[in-house]
């Protein structure tokens, strides 16, 4: 295995998939490439006219950015500990990281999300398509049950319903 790519979104889940990344690639002594996809506000379309320019300029020095923040925040000064490759690329995640691991003998490694039924509507799988589309291995790595636990406080707190003090006793 010459690489292990992952891809980053900047979530919170996102941090447990790029930490089983790096054990990956140290495992198999192979670099680490984070891939952070981005597109043009308003889709293709709206890049087309040559006023555009600057702010395609602007979207992509904010996606190196947050990449920076990510690997920054998932590893801190100290790295991952494996050589350490950060891209940011204009096109669909999926798409992007299916073009960015091509070889055979390179590892996906993406996270399987969260999937209720309102986001499988609203936005395709990364994870899917990966399956469907890559050249190589995919690794998915399942959302933490913290993170579950996380987003249902935000709802109640989002709903602003009472708390139930039972719930901190189990």
């Amino acid at each position: 295995m010459r690489r292990v790519v992952v891809g980053v979104s900047g979530t919170l889940g996102n941090r447990a998939v790029l930490h089983r990344g790096a054990a990956e690639a140290r495992v198999h002594d192979a670099e680490l490439w984070t891939v952070m996809a981005w597109q043009a506000p308003g889709g293709e379309l709206g890049s087309r006219s040559a006023c555009n320019v600057s702010s395609l300029a602007a979207c992509r020095a904010a996606a190196v950015e947050r990449l920076r923040e990510v690997l920054d925040e998932a590893f801190g000064k100290k790295g991952p500990g494996v050589t350490l490759a950060g891209l940011t690329v204009r096109a669909t995640p999926g798409a992007a990281l299916v073009d960015t691991a091509r070889a055979g003998d390179d590892l996906l490694v993406v996270g399987s999300g969260s999937r209720s039924p309102l986001r499988r509507l609203v936005r395709p799988s990364v994870a899917r398509y990966c399956l469907a589309h890559a050249a190589c291995p995919v690794l998915i790595v399942p959302p933490s049950p913290l993170e579950a636990e996380l987003d249902a406080v935000h709802r109640r707190n989002l709903w602003h319903l009472p708390l139930d003090t039972r719930e901190l006793a189990s």
